[in-house]
């Protein structure tokens, strides 16, 4: 099983500022190029340079599968009902919502990160797992359960905010690489290995 995890971040390490700001810095990459990535959203179309459409084409490609938290699944109002990658969904919470029984997209988990990981591998095929940033990737990371970190580094400083990793148990983590660094416009595109 391979599970990665990626995230647009700042240089100082963040993946939104302070109250939830600073994604016209963290995204713009996706729009300032002239290569059209559709999503699963039809209102939703990435305009980016080769080479950033050429990574981003290469980890969306192995994913089968994903795992966010409850959090981004409500702020995002569940991406309209079918996350805009098209891949099922696992949300890790205490609180499944209501009204989803029927949505094939999105499975829900309270049993904690590991069982949300196995679950969505299944889902996914065995293609590989990825996670949304924050405390879903921080909690994956302490168990010892990712293989791959992705980071598109933006060069922007955005002082505060939520880390692409908190709040770890185990550090240091040490990485391998970069395996993979590519340069797009106002975006550096970098893929590491885990260390186990």
């Amino acid at each position: 099983m391979k599970v990665s995890t990626g995230a647009s971040m700042s240089i100082d390490g963040y993946v939104s500022g302070p109250g939830e700001t600073g994604f016209e810095h963290l995204f713009a990459w996706y729009g300032n190029g002239d290569v059209e990535m559709p999503t699963g959203n039809p209102e939703m179309t990435f305009r980016m340079t080769q080479q950033s459409y050429d990574h981003q084409k290469a980890w969306t490609g192995e994913m089968g599968a994903l795992v966010v938290g409850r959090k981004l699944f409500d702020m995002t109002n569940a991406w309209g009902g079918m996350h805009p990658l098209q891949v099922p969904t696992v949300v890790l919470t205490h609180n499944p919502p209501a009204g989803f029984e029927d949505n094939k997209w999105f499975a829900f988990e309270t049993g904690g990160i590991e069982a949300a990981i196995t679950k969505a591998y299944e889902l996914g095929g065995g293609k590989t797992v990825g996670l949304n940033s924050g405390t879903i990737a921080s909690q994956a990371l302490d168990a010892g359960l990712v293989d791959e970190v992705w980071v598109d580094l933006v060069p922007v400083i955005l002082g505060g905010g939520t880390p692409f990793f908190s709040q770890l148990g185990n550090i240091p983590v040490e990485l391998e690489g970069p395996l993979e660094a590519v340069q797009g416009n106002r975006v550096t595109h970098l893929r590491f290995k885990v260390k186990k």
